[in-house]
């Protein structure tokens, strides 16, 4: 599936502007055995936790406690089981506890290493104990890097939908090692390459355009991986130093993720179906609906549609295992949505590649209408 490329010379440095709690993004191959000499530079003295789940932390805690010790950064390591179910409360006390335990100060840091899930709880334990700590997000997964790690959204799931409990709070570094993707099933992979298509599709159509004839040098392991990584993680900067808690331009990243997040919730936040699979169905169905609303083309939904299914992502929900509710149980999820004001739906809808926009007060019902003739 990968192939190796060298590690360069010079990591790709991205900034997140956003005054005095601006961070770099670091992107490159190789980056773990530098992360303790980075750390160090930007926090020298500190104590660290680790947290990972035992997948990640099997292949890569050992090396990063080792590049932290070498820059005199004492750790201790914190692991949780792998999975999205990961994200509850009981093991936010369970971080939030070892934390405690290993006497770490306010001052010291917590460092995320693994993906989405591990990001997200980590850093809501961050944002929370001692009344806010410092942390560092070494993402493991090509989801994490180009999306959860950037940007300061932290959170665990409930039984009432997906990131409802959690805070903004905002990284000290990001270390995104191009390399460990190497390791990463297929399934993961393109996962997180549904959150890489996703800033083509909102604002950048040259960039979905150069995805559409690159996207096999991204998954193979050529430099063609960490210019998308770069490029994704530019786009995001820009939107997060604009709009740091979605109150506005910021709610454009949620492209697909309205739908998305239903399914995800309907199926358990299981294997059934991970998070970029949601969000690949998830932005099909919403070029679809707005097509439908005569606000963009159907070769345009088609043309999305056919892209995500040449890199083998799921575009129809027939394609999720299993039973799904019925266009009513969906719509209850939908209301769940954090973008949901006053009980009024609020979508991110598109005029083509490339054009995505805000919608405000989408008609439930033709929602719920088109939710049926889908499924």
């Amino acid at each position: 599936m990968t192939r190796s490329s060298p590690a360069l010379a010079e990591p790709i440095r991205v900034g997140v502007a956003l005054g005095d709690r601006s961070y770099d993004i670091l992107i490159g191959r190789g980056l773990i055995s530098s992360a303790g000499a980075e750390i160090g530079r930007l926090m020298p003295g500190v104590r660290a936790a680790i947290v990972s789940d035992a997948n990640v932390g099997a292949l890569y805690s050992a090396d990063l406690a080792k590049s932290l010790e070498a820059a005199g950064i004492g750790s201790v390591a914190v692991d949780v089981a792998p999975g999205e179910g990961t994200k509850n409360f009981a093991n936010l006390e369970h971080v939030v506890r070892a934390v405690l335990a290993a006497r770490l100060e306010r001052g010291d840091i917590v460092i995320a290493l693994g993906g989405g899930v591990v990001g997200d709880l980590a850093g809501f334990a961050a944002s929370i104990v001692r009344r806010g700590m410092r942390f560092v997000q070494l993402p493991t997964s090509l989801l994490a890097q180009v999306d959860s790690s950037v940007g300061g959204k932290t959170g665990i799931n409930t039984p009432e939908g997906k990131n409802l409990v959690g805070a903004f709070h905002q990284p000290s570094l990001v270390i995104a090692d191009t390399a460990v993707l190497d390791t990463l099933p297929l399934r993961e992979l393109r996962a997180g390459y549904a959150e890489v298509a996703k800033y083509g599709l909102i604002n950048d159509a040259g960039f979905f355009e150069w995805l559409e004839a690159n996207w096999r040098g991204v998954f193979s392991g050529g430099p063609e991986r960490e210019q998308a990584v770069a490029t994704s993680c530019r786009a995001k900067a820009r939107v997060v130093a604009a709009d740091e808690h979605e109150t506005g331009e910021r709610a454009l990243l949620n492209l697909g993720h309205t739908f998305g997040h239903a399914l995800e919730a309907a199926t358990g936040y299981s294997q059934r179906l991970v998070h970029g699979e949601g969000v690949a169905i998830g932005m099909v169905l919403a070029h679809r609906f707005s097509a439908r609303m005569n606000l963009a083309s159907p070769d345009e939904a088609a043309r999305v549609t056919a892209h995500l299914a040449d890199v083998g992502l799921p575009t129809e929900l027939q394609q999720i295992d299993g039973a799904l509710p019925d266009a009513d149980g969906l719509m209850a999820l939908i209301a769940q949505d954090k973008k949901v004001s006053r009980g009024t739906l609020t979508f991110i809808l598109t005029h083509g590649v490339g054009k995505a926009f805000i919608a405000k007060d989408v008609p439930p019902a033709a929602v719920r209408d088109f939710l049926a003739d889908s499924l």
